[in-house]
């Protein structure tokens, strides 16, 4: 008996977003076509230029987005983002720093802080209850 192993692939959409790359600003024969696993790891080990200049230039898809502002997603889409931004328009938004960039800047630190804080909690409960004798078992 022999194995037949099927090759995995994807839906354009999906290797776009495993690339962190726009998927309507990607060629035309990239959207249209299904990515193998194989075609995904070759375009991260040695991307195309098409690739590194979206990369580089964007437009960017939302979460990039929000990474390059150092807000989240749901801030993005509460300052009024939708679209993809390029990094010029990126930079552009970092220079006039809108009332709402700012708000949303310091609700993401307070969430990092928060998350920070919930961690070593947890860190400390854990290093308690290892510390704890255990009962005798029945």
């Amino acid at each position: 008996m022999t194995s037949h192993q099927t090759t995995q692939t994807m839906k354009p959409a999906t290797a776009a977003k495993k690339l962190g790359v726009y998927l309507e600003a990607t060629p035309a024969e990239f959207q249209e076509g299904v990515v193998s696993r194989s075609e995904l790891n070759a375009l991260q080990t040695d991307p195309p230029q098409w690739l590194e200049d979206l990369r580089r230039t964007g437009p960017h898809p939302r979460p990039v987005v929000a990474a390059k502002l150092g807000i989240s997603i749901a801030g993005l889409a509460r300052g009024g983002i939708s679209e993809a931004l390029t990094t010029e328009q990126i930079d552009a938004l970092k220079q006039d720093n809108p009332e709402w960039l700012r708000k949303e800047r310091a609700t993401q630190a307070e969430v990092r802080k928060e998350s920070v804080r919930i961690k070593e909690k947890n860190k400390e409960k854990s290093a308690q209850q290892a510390d704890e004798p255990r009962g005798p078992r029945s």
